[in-house]
């Protein structure tokens, strides 16, 4: 038998509280995926578009399988359950390097990061690092092109294993136990990937109409800032150019309805109705 048979990106869709969630299912990633083996390259395209990546491994097998699969995504910029760093990198035309730590960095000093700088030839810019981080956490900076995305690790087959290594397992950080054939905790499944993508559900009201409650507009974390702004653009960016202001009930209004404009930070389940210029 094959370990898996999925030959193609396979499209799905599923609702978790009234929200529509698209899932892919991708082909195995192999070692050596980043450098284009067994099509890895189509697949961890895909990978960077998303977001959030479920990791789908065996219990039966040890954590070669999850470390191998960390690591080709890592080669190719994808970061994992990671933030970006807090390190602001400004390339000038003139007045050489200047390099502000605003707290201590033990494993980042100046001679390294001028150093990084220089394989990179940038000899003119403004660095300030204001966390605690490595020479590789500047590099992704320096790079400029890496994806930080959140990740859950499944666990499947984990009716074939005792219930002290199944709770082992569980307790593992970003780690879900599942048994697709024995239907076990898919429900919680569902849920951890409400969770970890950080949906907000935002309705829309016309003016003298009750709000469409069955098609939300639905807005992630990774998708950026939580706004009106947002929440406008994705349901026509067309609608930008032409926006007067916006009234909104819910959770984050101070009163019902309030009215706001475009960088009023909106919460799940608010309604929002949207007026235009004439």
């Amino acid at each position: 038998a094959y370990e898996f048979t999925t030959l193609c990106c396979q499209p799905s869709v599923f609702y978790v509280n009234n929200a529509k969630i698209q899932l892919l299912d991708l082909p195995g990633i192999i070692e050596g995926a980043a450098e284009g083996r067994g099509r890895g390259r189509q697949v961890i395209a895909v990978a960077h578009s998303c977001d959030l990546i479920l990791v789908v491994l065996d219990a039966t097998k040890d954590d070669r399988q999850q470390q191998l699969l960390v690591r080709e995504l890592e080669a190719v910029g994808i970061r994992l359950n990671k933030r970006p760093p807090n390190i602001s990198l400004r390339v000038k035309k003139g007045g050489g390097l200047t390099v502000n730590f605003t707290v201590p960095c033990p494993r980042l000093n100046l001679k390294t990061v001028q150093q990084i700088l220089q394989e990179y030839k940038i000899f003119n810019a403004d660095v300030v690092i204001r966390e605690d981080c490595s020479a590789d956490d500047f590099i992704d900076v320096v790079e400029g092109n890496r994806k930080y995305v959140r990740c859950i690790y499944v666990y499947n087959k984990v009716d074939m294993l005792p219930l002290d290594e199944i709770d082992k397992i569980a307790r593992r950080p970003y780690s879900v136990v599942i048994s697709s054939s024995a239907l076990w905790n898919l429900e919680q499944l569902k849920e951890r990937i409400w969770e970890e993508l950080g949906i907000s559900r935002v309705y829309t009201k016309k003016k003298g109409q009750f709000p469409d409650f069955e098609d939300p507009v639905v807005m992630t974390e990774q998708r950026g800032p939580c706004t009106v702004e947002t929440a406008v653009s994705m349901i026509h960016k067309e609608l930008l150019k032409d926006f007067k202001f916006a009234l909104v009930w819910g959770s984050s209004a101070k009163h019902s309805p309030q009215h706001v404009g475009l960088s009023h930070r909106l919460a799940d389940e608010d309604v929002l109705q949207i007026f235009k210029r004439i």
